[in-house]
């Protein structure tokens, strides 16, 4: 599946936490292996919420890109890179907002829900009504087609789909489309381009989606035609003039299911967090003042692990015998609170080890880490240029 390419981002805000790594970065590190993938430092988006903070940007983004090598990402397997050093994501950005209609934006579910969560913040600027576009040509820049998301996050998919689709109808149209088109056919052979001649037809005469998932394979494996040509084809064969821009999928990771200190979800805001740089004595306090059951006031009162946020954690890390014994020493009031969590601490240190090791040896060396940064970051650009002539071509910006 290397063919297809996968991207997503995170802002540099603060500490990962455990959230993260169970949450985003086991997911990135397993998709590595099986697409093409580019993970980006969105240090531009980190404006839209925390623009008058005082955050150590340069700081964030160094130590975002060491978590995420300790935890298992691979530069040679991913394209690790900062959304700044790949200033074409702005340019697209400015010419995407000259064809989104404002109510797009406006109805983009986020928008309201950021700026109820975040009343303390002032949120009525520009770039947090447009970061959702901003958003839409981060991925669109490396005709991504596949952007692993949460089901909180499909809406922004499906706005970048939508931002996609208008800019291809308004831009994909060249005077002389349908020519070259044809033209392009012909250069597949008799044989293929009866095949995509019929495949056409059936899917512009009778809706048939399949028939359109075989043109676009047929396209795939072409040799004889140009990347613009199978663009223009594709465009060709759903009806529309050439594929300038890439429609990308959803693709659903589950949900973190990562709880906090205090039962709730994992989240800087709410401080409930454990850090990918927790020490082992900070963890073991941490977790020793968690909420329990609220019935457990003595050691003999029976409680119910279901109404212990420590629960949850057992759930995640310890094993079926284990969890047993909670539930056993709970309800039969056999153990006490701080016993019961002792398996949960050996198992978040036992996790954060080697992490750390890792962070401490990619610490002690930072211009591999600037090196990385740097390749990553003109890897990406290459790709981003390449994208940008075809949208200022498209747009009649080549003077």
């Amino acid at each position: 599946m290397k063919d297809h390419r996968v991207l997503s981002g995170m802002r540099p805000t603060g500490q990962l936490h455990l959230g993260h790594y169970h949450g985003v970065l086991k997911n990135w590190i397993q998709l590595q292996n099986e697409y093409d993938s580019y993970y980006f430092v969105a240090d531009w988006h980190a404006f839209t919420t925390h623009y008058s903070d005082r955050i150590n940007l340069e700081e964030n983004v160094s130590d975002m890109v060491i978590d995420w090598l300790a935890t298992g990402l691979n530069p040679n397997t991913s394209t690790i890179f900062v959304q700044s050093k790949v200033p074409e994501h702005a340019e697209l950005h400015l010419l995407l907002s000259m064809t989104t209609p404002l109510s797009w934006l406006e109805r983009v579910p986020s928008y309201k829900d950021q700026q109820e969560k975040l009343k303390t913040k002032d949120l009525s600027t520009y770039g947090f009504l447009g970061y959702p576009l901003l958003q839409s040509a981060d991925i669109l820049i490396y005709k991504a087609g596949l952007v692993p998301v949460g089901e909180d996050q499909v809406a922004h998919v499906e706005f970048t789909r939508e931002v996609a689709r208008r800019f291809n109808f308004i831009y994909g149209r060249e005077a002389d489309f349908e020519e070259k088109a044809e033209a392009a056919v012909t250069k597949m052979g008799k044989k293929q381009s009866k095949l995509y001649r019929a495949l056409r037809k059936s899917y512009q005469e009778t809706g048939d989606d399949e028939s359109l998932v075989k043109a676009k394979a047929l396209l795939g494996e072409q040799q004889n035609i140009t990347l613009g040509d199978r663009e223009r084809l594709l465009g060709y064969a759903e009806g529309l003039g050439k594929i300038i821009l890439t429609e990308p999928e959803a693709l659903l990771t589950k949900a973190s299911k990562m709880p906090g200190l205090d039962g709730q979800k994992m989240s800087k805001s709410y401080n409930n967090m454990i850090s990918l740089r927790e020490g082992p004595d900070s963890v073991t306090q941490k977790i020793n003042r968690m909420p329990t059951d609220p019935a457990r006031v003595k050691l003999t009162d029976p409680g119910d692990p279901k109404k212990c946020p420590v629960w949850q954690l057992h759930i995640i890390y310890s094993s079926e015998d284990t969890l047993k014994w909670v539930n056993e020493g709970c309800t039969k009031a056999k153990i006490g609170c701080i016993e019961c969590k002792r398996p949960v601490i050996e198992a978040i240190n036992t996790e954060l080890e080697p992490i750390q090791e890792n962070i401490a040896k990619y610490q002690s060396n930072p211009n591999l880490i600037q090196e990385i940064i740097f390749e990553g970051s003109e890897s990406a650009r290459v790709v981003a240029r390449s994208t940008m002539e075809e949208v200022r071509d498209a747009m009649g910006i080549t003077y």
